[in-house]
């Protein structure tokens, strides 16, 4: 079977001056990396401000599974179909990061014959985003430790520095370290640790900041630790957020590739959605909104994470007002979620169909909360049975909704067309009212408590006395009309990623609460997540390599 790597090489790239051009985006107002990858100006940007609105669609998808769902695939196959039929489209999407592409997960660039490309450069380094938001990160980290061995005229109690560092890759054995060990010279020992660059508040911050200013201002609002009075220190008395904003200043610009049909597709920002927002940056999609009648965006894994997220964080934060939803299963996904094992899955079973669908019903009832229309794709994979397929469609319609076979990894933009035409339908309907599932003035708890009912069909909550009374101290600072972001496994809807399918009657075990000043919400962490991943034990990066040709391998 050809690889999608494979494939990539394969496609005809047009100049991306050309790909710019079919948004009318002239070749000034672009910043070229080589002639397939380039960077929107600030100044073109700026110029946007004022002109009307497309239509935002997002695609998220079903808890996922072994088994595969494919919401970059879909995201980039509506795409292409969307302008197929005639319409003016783009997609946004995430960077892919690092960790996940020599880790378990693989690149995020779509497959088959969906896909954004240069391939290589989008999994790989790319545009150098990673390795800026990782910078300034790290910029951070030594201004603070200097700031201490030079005296600490902030008064910093070094047990209460809260300011973790990052880098973009797995490695589980910097999730605890001691620093500055090594005598005077060295600094005053501590304890840190490493989380991954996708989790760090300066991604979110990247990602949801709407120019250079708010940028540093967002910055300069980080709470990197507390005096022995528990008086916050923030970034700005540090003294590194205008340093950091100049490190981040390309950065901040939107990237601009194109599909396996020659489509443009912005690529910004990567905060993963089990541990994080899961969002491409607001500013490229409110670009994309300004420069096309339809714009396909993504939210990562389960729509329990990154659809709750995208409407509760995101839309909240940046006024965005999404006109449809496209909810992503494949038969394989929905069979593991009815019990089959990964290497039974080639086998029709209407029975496990019909119990994972369980699965695909509890997120049409979460996304129906926010207001927003939603189409089921049944992404489409050649094991599938005619038989399987209409047992989810017969699923979806007796819950009033409907259910659309896609074949884009097959057939690119011409196998998404039929899910392309509905959603246009759908959209000219009016019937999207978008609202997020709990007010600002909801208490930060409550907040927690109610994405665990409504969404995950918890219970409760249980949370030790430590967590509520740092809930409630952040109230009383200022900070109780913040959204959550919650940090959780992706494969399940409770916190233990074993329990598939749609179990209740279980409880959310809130393990720990961060606050993310800067980037304007609490992070709760769930159950045994981890903000640093581990490599699996048998890495993706064992097989990745150069051939005789001097060509990637391996990269998936």
């Amino acid at each position: 079977m050809t690889t999608d790597i494979e494939i990539a090489r394969a496609a005809t790239l047009r100049p991306i001056t050309e790909v710019a051009g079919r948004l009318d985006i002239p070749a000034d107002a672009i910043a070229q990396y080589g002639t397939d990858k380039a960077k929107l100006t600030a100044p073109f940007l700026a110029s946007l401000e004022g002109k009307p609105d497309g239509h935002l669609i997002l695609v998220t998808a079903i808890n996922p599974t072994p088994a595969g769902e494919g919401k970059t695939t879909t995201t980039v196959g509506l795409g292409d179909a969307l302008n197929r039929i005639g319409k003016k489209a783009a997609i946004c999407i995430r960077e892919p990061s690092l960790g996940p592409c020599f880790g378990m997960k693989g690149g995020a660039a779509g497959g088959g014959h969906a896909q954004v490309v240069p391939m290589e450069d989008i999994n790989l380094h790319f545009t150098g985003d990673f390795h800026a938001i990782t910078s300034a990160h790290s910029l951070l980290s030594a201004m603070i430790d200097n700031h201490i061995y030079w005296g600490n005229a902030l008064e910093i109690d070094q047990r209460r520095i809260v300011w973790r560092r990052v880098v973009d890759m797995n490695d589980r054995a910097l999730r605890q370290i001691t620093t500055s060990l090594g005598g005077v010279s060295n600094g005053f020992p501590g304890e840190s640790g490493f989380d991954i660059t996708v989790a760090s508040e300066v991604m979110a911050i990247l990602c949801l900041a709407t120019d250079l200013d708010d940028l540093q201002r967002r910055l300069g609002d980080i709470i990197v630790a507390y005096r022995r009075d528990k008086s916050a220190i923030t970034c700005r008395d540090i003294k590194a957020d205008g340093a950091m904003t100049v490190l981040l200043k390309t950065a901040m610009q939107p990237n601009l590739v194109q599909t396996l049909e020659n489509n443009p597709a912005f690529i910004h920002g990567g905060p993963f959605a089990n541990i994080a927002h899961g969002c491409n940056s607001v500013i490229a999609t409110r670009s994309a909104l300004k420069l096309a009648d339809y714009v396909v965006t993504e939210a990562g894994f389960g729509a329990d994470l990154g659809a709750e997220k995208f409407f509760n964080v995101k839309c909240r934060k940046a006024g965005l007002k999404p006109k449809a939803v496209v909810l992503v299963a494949t038969i394989r996904a929905l069979k593991m979620n009815g019990g089959v094992a990964k290497e039974d899955l080639g086998a029709e079973n209407l029975e496990a169909v019909q119990e994972g669908c369980a699965n695909l019903g509890r997120h049409m009832e979460n996304l129906a909360k926010f207001g927003v229309p939603a189409i089921v794709a049944i992404n489409h994979f050649t094991a599938d049975t005619d038989a399987e397929i209409e047992a989810v469609k017969a699923y979806v319609a007796e819950r009033g909704g409907e259910a659309v076979i896609c074949r884009h990894w097959a057939d690119g933009g011409a196998g998404a067309e039929e899910l392309a035409g509905k959603l246009v339908a759908l959209i000219d309907t009016g019937k999207a009212d978008f609202k997020p599932l709990y007010p600002d003035s909801m208490p930060l708890f409550d907040k927690i408590e109610t994405i665990a009912r409504e969404i995950y069909r918890a219970d409760g909550v249980t949370a030790d006395k430590a967590v509520r009374d740092q809930l409630a101290a952040w109230e009383k600072a200022g900070f109780g009309d913040l959204p959550v972001c919650m940090a959780k496994t992706q494969y399940s809807f409770t916190t233990d990623p074993t329990r598939r399918g749609a179990p209740d009657g279980h409880t959310l075990e809130v393990r720990e609460v961060r606050l993310a000043a800067g980037a304007g919400f609490i992070v709760v962490i769930c159950g045994q997540i981890m903000t640093m991943p581990g490599l699996p034990r048998v890495p993706s990066a064992e097989n990745i390599g150069l051939d005789d040709a001097g060509k990637v391998v391996g990269l998936f």
